[in-house]
Order: structure tokens, then sequence, then C-alpha cells
């Protein structure tokens, strides 16, 4: 899949089975390997996720298309509030503070 970086930035994001999980708010990329590894999704869906972080990295393996929205796989054991889902992050520094 080959797209713009700059494409992602305010996407929603989606599962396959149309459920709000965020907004893109940032890409993390492996320069080396000139490949998107994540992407910092905030403004999260607060039924899937139960966190005091401003967001959450997703894997860029998990995305299935972009267009409108990005869409990655539904994976019911990562987006539930009692269940662990990808690292949690803080994507501000103020956050920290």
């Amino acid at each position: 899949m080959h797209i713009e970086v700059s494409s992602l930035f305010g996407l929603n994001v989606y599962t396959d089975k149309g459920i709000y999980i965020g907004k893109i708010n940032d890409v993390l990329l492996e320069v080396q390997e000139k490949k998107a590894m994540g992407l910092g999704v905030t403004k999260l869906n607060p039924e899937m996720f139960d966190t005091t972080k401003s967001g959450v990295i997703i894997p860029f393996r998990w995305v299935t298309a972009v267009g409108d929205v990005l869409l990655i796989r539904h994976l019911a054991n990562h987006f539930t509030k009692s269940g662990e889902m990808v690292e949690d992050i803080s994507l501000y520094e103020e956050d920290e503070q």
C-alpha cells in the first residue's frame, strides 16, 4: 500500500466492523526501512478504551484500507475496556505535566 503520510492526518479510524476507534494525530515511521510502523490515534472512543492517556499507537500492519476513513482489522480482544490494547501514549508533552 503506497500513500502519502500527510494524507493520513485527521482521518477517522474505524474497525472493519464499523466501530469508531479515534482520529489519526501522528504517524510512527521507520526511516531506515522507509515504512510506517504505527498510527498515533487520539479522540478515542470512550466505550472502547479505558485510558487516562491522550491516545494509543495502533500498529500499521492492522490497516486494511485507506480512503475517506482508515479501516483496521477488528480485533475484539484488543478493543475492550477490560483488555489490554496497544501501548497507551501521551501525544502531547503538556499531558504529562
